[in-house]
């Protein structure tokens, strides 16, 4: 491709630099990586007939069922000699069924159905794929694209299973509008019992999607659900990329829990894992045609020495058709409503972001340290998702600050709904471990909060997963949950109860705990408990999603903070007509503290975290009126007395604006 080829015009650039100013002199850089990008679309329409059908290969791969129950099995081994299918349909004969050799690297299998026209492989019976390498080996491997896996009781390999019920999950309930402040809960459906077992989709169902539906959430993160053979790795070690995990029931199982999901008006996020997969062989998709390359960079770049896992190869043509399909299945079958990509800086940098920190320099964002590859791959998954399903939702787990990444694809950007706000947890982490309450400095709170891309949207949150494996559960202290201020839109994201205070950390089992589940389980009974304080976290958590679901701050416009005071210790901001009050002061109480206002009105408490509900001392009578006066203060043309107990977060609305948005 000719070098004049890459420099396509950028449609809307002039946007991104009329926002950015700082990235006019890298303009050459987004010309090309968008040349690259409307490169693999042009290719993908002459060799596929476009990316429609291409991401829908999970029905021609795999294993498929005609019409007259005939069975084709297809697959990609470019580096096998022969390959056979063995199961238990064929009393695992390695030798009776052989596939043909087709064309680039690919593989066919047809069997005709029985004499009585029943499938010739039947529902819920074992198959696998023997590849024969050039150096005569003989491997047994499960298809990487197999729906369905399970593991015997006593065997660490997984086996691959054909999925194939004679009565499927039939989705009842349309997918729910997408909301326009994300309230997200991010759960982990093994975990999600206090039993000291695996805990089920149906669990999860019946018992769990009640709470987060009272709780006031709009959207779960599910993770943990493409099939890892490791359980204690928490879903980031994936082996079958098209399987949910079968530790927690069937396909038809998780399908009912997306669908009751969507009837309580909550839509559900795939923890998506296409930044490395599990190195496992016999299970998994290294070496699955005997190389070390295949889906895969053969040599040190595909190895991530960290991680201890193989990294794609973002420029074959059919990792492409397995990794977009991949998403497409998971939208399709089972009715996701977006993703969260896990490992977005390791897939965006040759160094993977080991040893290198990020200063803000936007030179460390482009040059040859960039993987244009796996960028230009982002930048096609998020185009072709938002151009089939209008309210996806794609979030990125990005640490390096790479700018443009939730920018429009059409601006030259790499097309992300929203990023994680990940700085947050590392503040909220250091300011527990190092800082006495006394010691807490305001300004350096805010700066944290507000220190984002300006016009790209984020996630905040105080922990997630990562920090309850980590560091342990530290709670989220009912001042300090998702009420903060957003210069851009920033919705929240509340971990597996946490918005009760969970009182232990997160440890799977493994060798080095004998195998106990007593860390790996989340007891929700705990709430349910009268006579503990759990309930009493988790009834302001509750009532601020309910509040915020009223009034809707976090899809507002942002933030305008009137106060950050380090003596006094109190943080004042207002947003969508709302006005928050900090007071984070382990002793200080303020009578007739003067808070600025925009709109002049009566303003009335609709939430503080003093009330006796919550455990606190009730030192605030909701009924009290607040009365502003024409009185310009910290540049806000009018302000008001208010008293501010030590301790206490408060919530005023205007009683003469119509909040509905």
């Amino acid at each position: 491709m000719a070098e004049s080829e890459y420099n396509v015009s950028v449609p809307h650039l002039n946007s991104l630099l009329q926002m950015d100013p700082y990235l006019k002199p890298f303009e050459n850089d987004l010309q090309r990586r968008y040349g690259l990008f409307k490169k693999q679309l042009t290719l993908l329409e002459e060799a596929e007939g476009g990316f429609d059908q291409f991401t829908r290969s999970y029905k021609s791969y795999g294993v498929q069922r005609m019409p007259d129950n005939n069975l084709v099995f297809k697959e990609w081994a470019p580096a096998a000699e022969a390959l056979f299918l063995t199961g238990d349909f064929n009393g695992w004969d390695n030798f009776s069924h052989p596939y043909t050799k087709k064309e680039f690297g690919k593989w066919e299998l047809h069997i005709p159905p029985k004499e009585d026209k029943t499938p010739a492989v039947a529902h819920n019976s074992k198959l696998k794929v023997v590849v024969h390498t050039s150096a005569g080996e003989r491997l047994f491997r499960i298809s990487p694209w197999a729906k369905y896996v399970t593991r015997h009781e006593k065997s660490v390999i997984y086996d691959w299973v054909h999925w194939d019920p004679p009565q499927p999950y039939i989705h009842k309930h349309p997918r729910p509008q997408k909301p326009r402040s994300l309230r997200i809960y991010e759960s982990h459906v093994g975990i999600a019992s206090p039993e000291g077992k695996v805990a089920s989709y149906s669990n999860f169902t019946h018992n769990v999607l009640p709470r987060i539906k009272d709780l006031g959430y709009n959207c779960i993160q599910l993770m943990a659900i493409m099939e890892h053979a490791y359980y204690a790795s928490f879903g980031y070690q994936v082996t079958s990329f098209f399987a949910a995990s079968s530790r927690c029931g069937t396909p038809e199982e998780l399908k009912e829990l997306i669908d009751v999901a969507h009837s309580l008006g909550i839509i559900v996020l795939l923890d998506v894992v296409h930044s490395h997969a599990s190195k496992n062989t016999e299970d998994g998709l290294n070496r699955f045609d005997g190389s070390d390359s295949c889906f895969f960079h053969s040599g040190p770049r595909g190895e991530h020495s960290l991680w201890d896992s193989r990294l794609f190869n973002y420029s074959g043509w059919e990792v492409l058709r397995f990794l977009l399909s991949n998403l497409r299945w998971w939208m399709e079958e089972y009715r996701f409503d977006g993703f969260r990509f896990d490992g977005v800086s390791s897939m965006l940098y040759h160094h993977h972001g080991i040893g290198s920190g990020f200063s803000g320099d936007y030179a460390e964002y482009f040059g040859l340290q960039v993987d244009e590859d796996s960028l230009v791959y982002l930048m096609l998954a998020n185009h072709i998702l938002h151009t089939l399903y209008e309210d996806c939702i794609t979030i990125a787990e990005d640490v390096s600050g790479m700018p443009t990444l939730c920018c429009p694809v059409q601006e030259g950007g790499l097309g992300f709904d929203y990023r994680l706000a990940m700085a947050i947890p590392d503040k909220w982490i250091q300011i527990l471990k190092e800082f006495k309450d006394e010691d807490w400095n305001m300004g350096n709170i805010v700066f944290t909060m507000t220190n984002r891309r300006y016009g790209e949207k984020c996630i905040a949150y105080a922990e997630s997963h990562d920090q309850v494996l980590l560091s342990g559960n530290l709670h989220s202290s009912s001042v300090y949950n998702p009420i903060r201020p957003k210069p851009v839109q920033k919705d929240s994201l509340e971990t597996e109860c946490n918005e009760f205070g969970h009182p232990e950390w997160l440890d799977f089992p493994r060798v080095g705990n004998n195998e106990s589940y007593h860390y790996a389980r989340r007891q929700f009974n705990l709430v349910d408990t009268d006579h503990l304080r759990y309930w009493q976290l988790y009834a302001f958590d509750r009532d601020m999603n309910r509040t915020e679901d009223k009034y809707g701050w976090l899809a507002a416009s942002p933030a305008y903070i009137s106060v950050k005071h380090e003596g006094d210790k109190v943080i004042v901001f207002e947003r969508a007509n709302v006005i928050f009050i900090f007071n984070f002061h382990p002793t200080n109480s303020y009578s007739n503290y003067r808070v600025a206002a925009g709109p002049p009105g009566k303003y009335k408490i609709k939430l503080d975290s003093d009330g006796i509900q919550y455990g606190g001392h009730g030192r605030l009578d909701h009924n009290t009126e607040f009365f502003t006066e024409p009185m310009e203060f910290n540049n806000l043309p009018n302000s008001m007395l208010v008293y501010i107990p030590c301790r206490t977060a408060i919530v005023l609305v205007n009683e003469e604006i119509d909040y509905c948005y």
